[in-house]
């Protein structure tokens, strides 16, 4: 009975987290939308399209549990990219770091077998 119980608790918590990661992509894709000055700023103007697209597709994908394994690989690209940015602009890494870790959290929990080597 303990496992039921362990494993309905582990999906919940992986479905709010998914949840508030999602909102939070969506988010900075609508900021995206409605400041593109921003994204000038970083010299990304010409690819800002393209982001936004990858970015809500990618949080889409991360939020249902049958695709989550392609938006946990795609965000964690998206991210690695944004970790670059910020290091190259002179940043800090510690929001898209700790989210990307928060990416992964919530991957493992809905798929433990994502960190199996086989």
């Amino acid at each position: 009975m303990n496992t039921i119980n362990y494993t309905k608790a582990r999906k919940i918590l992986a479905w709010i987290i998914a949840a508030a990661i999602t909102a939070l992509f969506l988010f900075s894709a609508s900021g995206k939308v409605l400041h593109p000055e921003m994204m000038n700023a970083m010299k990304l103007a010409d690819y800002r399209v393209i982001i936004i697209i990858g970015e809500i597709g990618s949080a889409l994908l991360f939020l249902f549990p049958k695709t989550n394994v392609y938006g946990t690989v795609l965000l964690s690209s998206y991210l690695g990219g944004a970790i670059i940015i910020h290091m190259t602009g002179g940043m800090s890494i510690l929001m898209p770091s700790a989210i990307l870790i928060m990416v992964w959290v919530v991957g493992i929990l809905r798929n433990p077998d994502i960190i199996k080597l086989k």
